[in-house]
């Protein structure tokens, strides 16, 4: 199996994306999109490697504000996040759509004319949206632990907001202290993860590039985006929704009004899990995505 270094691709839109494959380039092209705030080593190094392995050209990369990507501008506050999740009119300085244009931008950088794309959290918010942009791009669909943008469904636990709205000191050692909290609030009950794992994987995030501005206007974009349920129903590529029971960062009623809007779309609901992405379900994970794309080979 073939593991590329990490290279970047310039996008027209001046944003420049870094990126890294798994695999034989002539495997079916499977594009990873990552959730806010986090890199593209997120997405497990050996969850690549396994999807590689199954058949898959794999491609994972940083969105624009995170890790080695292009930093962007503009100011966001408290204040702005707190009129956007109260639903008032708020201008962001870029919206899901941009992401999805990001993502569509790297396939075209790398020649794929169209991939398989699996998106979680805010990654399963733009996966959706590059499926409703540029459907015949799409193979198939497979959208975990997200949510359709209606503010109905898809909400955060109330437990989580004191936490998650809370400064941290600078520096890594704070960055850190404060990823093994949160982390130990949306993790998986059912897959607990070592808090070694925590630390060291919040310490190689910090080293790849954290920028507090950038993860705010990730998260404005994620609460500025529009309902995507009527629109969702036009989607005719393969679907696989994946939503742990236990998630407290996006309710299971996200995956299941996803699985709901898109017509034959696969729901799986996974009693245990949160919101995280754990070392016992990589089996799970990559027997699913490899279904929903076989299911897309078979329509082809």
């Amino acid at each position: 199996m073939t593991t590329s270094d990490e290279a970047f691709a310039p996008l027209p839109s001046g944003v420049e994306l870094c990126y890294q494959t798994f695999g034989e380039a002539s495997g079916e092209p499977l594009l990873l999109v990552m959730g806010l705030g986090g890199p593209m080593t997120w997405w497990p190094d050996a969850l690549c490697r396994m999807l590689a392995e199954a058949g898959f050209y794999v491609v994972r990369y940083d969105n624009r504000d995170i890790g080695r990507s292009s930093r962007m501008s503009g100011q966001v506050g408290v204040g702005t996040l707190a009129r956007a999740l109260l639903g008032r009119a708020t201008s962001a300085p870029y919206s899901i759509d941009d992401l999805a244009q990001d993502a569509l931008g790297l396939m075209d950088h790398l020649g794929l004319d169209s991939a398989h794309v699996v998106g979680v959290s805010m990654g399963g918010m733009v996966a959706q949206t590059m499926a409703l942009t540029a459907p015949q791009r799409v193979r198939s669909l497979t959208s975990i632990m997200s949510t359709t943008g209606h503010r109905r469904v898809g909400w955060q636990s109330p437990a989580l907001l004191t936490t998650l709205r809370a400064s941290r000191g600078p520096g890594k050692q704070a960055y850190v202290e404060r990823s093994v909290v949160v982390w130990g609030l949306i993790g998986s009950p059912g897959f607990r993860q070592p808090e070694e794992e925590l630390r060291d994987r919040a310490g190689a995030t910090w080293e790849r590039g954290i920028d507090d501005a950038g993860v705010r206007r990730q998260a404005l974009a994620v609460l500025t985006q529009p309902d995507r349920t009527p629109r969702l129903g036009s989607l005719q590529m393969p679907t696989l929704v994946m939503h742990g029971l236990d998630d407290r960062m996006v309710h299971v009623s996200g995956g299941r009004a996803t699985a709901r809007a898109i017509r034959g779309a696969e729901l799986v609901v996974i009693p245990g899990w949160g919101h995280d992405l754990p070392e016992a379900l990589y089996p799970t994970f990559v027997r699913w995505i490899s279904r929903t794309a076989e299911r897309a080979l078979s329509a082809r």
